[in-house]
C-alpha cells in the first residue's frame, strides 16, 4: 500500500519537528515524511528524536527549503521521489512584538515575507498538482493572532489574519478539485517561537513614549502568566493536525484550545467592535484602567474568561 506523502515547512524546531516525528514514528507506518527546513545545519535535533523515537528507516527525510525563495520551494518539491504531496503543512512562520512605531521596516516585511508571501510561494508550487490529481490536504498552522487583534502583536496578527482569509478563499473554490484546506488555530505553545522573534523589544522600547512603555511591562507580565498557565505541549497539538489530516470530511478550523473561544465569539457577535476591544483591554491590562471604557464597552456583557494574549 503507498505511503501518506507528508512535506512539512518549519521542522527546524516546535510544531513543525514534533508533527515530523509524530507522522514518522507512527505505529501504522502509513506516512512518508519530508521535513524541511530553510537551513540544513539545524536539522540536528531532528534525527536526534528521530532516532530516540525508533523512526523506520525511510519514514523520514530532511530537505532544504527556504518560503522565502520560490526557487528554494521548487528545489524540494523536485527532490520528492515519489512525485506527489498528498499532504502539504505550512507551518513556517514568524512573530514581531512591541510598539508598532518602533519596528524596524526590514523585520516588518521580513514577518510579511515568511508568514504571508512565504505560504503563498508553498501553495503555489504543491496546489496545482494536487488539481490536477483530484486529492490532497492542505493544513496551516493558524494563530488566535488571526481571530483577533492582540496588542503589540500588530504585524503578526495582519500577517495571520492574512492568511486566514487566504485559506478561507481556498476552501471556497477547491472543493470541487477533492483538495482540502484546514486552519490549526493554536493558542500558545511551548516552543521556541518566542526566541526567533523579529526584532525582539530591547533598546527599541527606548524611543517609545513612557506611556507605550508601562502598557508593555503589563503585557509581558500578562503574557508570562498565560504562558505559565495555559500553554500547551507540542505534543498535544501535533493531535488536532492528525485529526485534521485523517478526518472524512476535513473542517476548515480545527482548535487546539477553547480557551480563547469566548472572545473570538465576542468580537463577532458586537459587529462594532467596541465589545471585543474593551474586553481585551481589560484581559490584557486589568490594572490600566481604559479611558472611556464603560461607554466603549456598548451594552453590559459578561466578561469572557481572560485569553491567552500571546501568539503561538
Amino acid at each position: 500500500m503507498d505511503r501518506t506523502v507528508v512535506l512539512i515547512t518549519g521542522c527546524s524546531s516546535g510544531i513543525g519537528l514534533h508533527l515530523a516525528l509524530r507522522l514518522a514514528s507512527d505505529p501504522s507506518r502509513s506516512f512518508k515524511v519530508y521535513a524541511t527546513l530553510r537551513d540544513l545545519g539545524t536539522q540536528g535535533p531532528l534525527w536526534e528524536a528521530a532516532r530516540s523515537r525508533g523512526c523506520p528507516p525511510g519514514s523520514l527525510e530532511t530537505l532544504q527549503l527556504d518560503v522565502r525563495d520560490a526557487d528554494s520551494v521548487a528545489a524540494a518539491r523536485a527532490r520528492v521521489t515519489e512525485g506527489r504531496v498528498d499532504v502539504l503543512v505550512c507551518n513556517a512562520g514568524r512573530g514581531l512584538l512591541g510598539p508598532l512605531e518602533a519596528h524596524a521596516a526590514g523585520a516588518v516585511e521580513s514577518v510579511l515575507d515568511v508568514n504571508v508571501a512565504g505560504t503563498v510561494r508553498t501553495l503555489q508550487a504543491f496546489l496545482p498538482d494536487m488539481k490536477r490529481r483530484g486529492s490532497g490536504r492542505i493544513l496551516v498552522t493558524g494563530s488566535m493572532g488571526g481571530l483577533m487583534g492582540l496588542p503589540f502583536n500588530a504585524v503578526y496578527c495582519a500577517s495571520k489574519f492574512a492568511i486566514e482569509g487566504l485559506c478561507e478563499s481556498l476552501a471556497v473554490l477547491l472543493t470541487p478539485f477533492g483538495v482540502h484546506v484546514s486552519l490549526i488555530e493554536c493558542g500558545p505553545v511551548r516552543t521556541a517561537f518566542l526566541e526567533k522573534l523579529e526584532g525582539v523589544p530591547g533598546g527599541v522600547l527606548d524611543g517609545a513614549d513612557a506611556k507605550t512603555r508601562h502598557l508593555f511591562s503589563s503585557y509581558r507580565r500578562h503574557s508570562e502568566q498565560i504562558f505559565r498557565e495555559a500553554a500547551q505541549d507540542p505534543e498535544e497539538v501535533t493531535e488536532v493536525f492528525l485529526t485534521a489530516l485523517r478526518a472524512p470530511r476535513p473542517a476548515l478550523r480545527y482548535f487546539s484550545t477553547e480557551r480563547f473561544l469566548p472572545l473570538a465569539h465576542l468580537r463577532l457577535a458586537d459587529s462594532s467592535g467596541r465589545s471585543y476591544v474593551a474586553a481585551m483591554h481589560r484581559a490584557v491590562f486589568a490594572d490600566e484602567p481604559a479611558q472611556e471604557e464603560a461607554a466603549a464597552a456598548g451594552p453590559h456583557r459578561p466578561a469572557p474568561r481572560a485569553p491567552p494574549a500571546a501568539p503561538q
